[in-house]
């Protein structure tokens, strides 16, 4: 039986043609990504910014803003309302309050006031999670994502040379802040589940750059003559099969995860799913061009006697 080749052997994609175009896109996306997130902010789940969550969902579509005028009627602080898309499913973002006790008395208060106003209201059970731990889980969120970026670099500068490292470092800040960028579009909630979605990218990303790093290093040893534009297009062709096809295989997983999959896992669905795509792209768009924005030739690094050429001796003994 013939095997199924989504990408055929004799591929020959120009792939670095369009690298400066490939460029200005995405420091236009990660500008643009940077800035939503420094104006807008991120819609911060319960994990990071303390407080207490009441899931409710409803026999039929309601209003947000008349749901907001009620929970702002129980004099139970300010209620942050977030709208899951089927304008039935609502969670009911609460202030931190001061004690457990306390707790128990909001998160009845409001699940008596939602049955009472809205029959057939399902809630769900209360959430909480105090400043102080909030605080703690955003900066050790922050500091293992960073530290996982800045390893993967060190990594990769002393698997491969410093140029590889920094190539690496590009791509992933890339990936990161492209997804930052869709959480702060989508104002879907940004909890631990996504930031183990983050280091999910992270990985991923990683795991395409270092494939085709990997037979670059060996297609520079291998075609030392070729100019370095078409030895990455010939590279970026070789690995191009193994590329399409785990991304292929993983986004449909993630698809159908997506749509038939419970809502608790929305958001880190769809983080990995975009980081999926995303880093796909960086791999042929960014970590193999950079190599070129930072000046890295076929012979930039062989040995000093590999660089010289070879002498032959001539049959009066002249070198020729």
């Amino acid at each position: 039986m013939k095997l199924l080749k989504l990408v055929p052997d004799n591929t020959n994609i120009d792939f670095m043609k369009v690298r400066n175009i490939a460029l200005v896109i995405s420091i236009i996306l990660t500008v643009a990504s940077l800035s939503l997130v420094a104006i807008k902010g991120l819609n911060l789940g319960i994990d990071f910014v303390g407080g207490q969550v009441v899931r409710a969902t409803f026999a039929q579509p309601i209003n947000i803003e008349d749901l907001r005028g009620r929970m702002n009627a129980l004099d139970v602080g300010e209620a942050s309302i977030q709208d899951f898309g089927d304008n039935r499913t609502y969670q009911v973002r609460l202030p931190s309050p001061p004690d457990a006790k306390a707790s128990a008395e909001i998160v009845g208060k409001v699940r008596t006031a939602l049955q009472n106003q809205y029959p057939g209201v399902k809630v769900g059970a209360g959430e909480a999670v105090s400043g102080k731990v909030s605080e703690e889980l955003a900066r050790d969120g922050a500091l293992a994502l960073g530290l996982a970026m800045l390893g993967i670099a060190i990594y990769i500068w002393f698997r491969f040379e410093w140029q590889f490292g920094v190539g690496a470092l590009v791509t992933l800040f890339h990936d990161v802040s492209m997804i930052l960028g869709f959480f702060a579009v989508t104002r879907l909630q940004f909890d631990l589940n996504v930031v183990a979605a983050f280091l999910t990218v992270v990985g991923y990303s990683l795991n395409d750059t270092v494939v085709i790093y990997d037979r670059i290093r060996e297609n520079l040893r291998k075609y030392r003559k070729m100019q370095i534009i078409p030895m990455l297009n010939l590279t970026l062709n070789e690995t191009l099969s193994r590329t399409i096809v785990t991304s292929l295989s993983i986004m449909l997983a993630l698809t159908m995860l997506l749509i038939f999959g419970p809502e608790v896992i929305f958001g880190l669905t769809a983080a990995i799913l975009l980081g999926t795509f995303v880093g796909t792209y960086s791999s042929i768009y960014i970590s193999a061009p950079i190599l070129v924005w930072l000046g890295v030739r076929p012979d930039s690094f062989l040995k000093a006697e590999d660089k010289a050429p070879a002498k032959l001796a001539g049959g009066d003994g002249a070198v020729v």
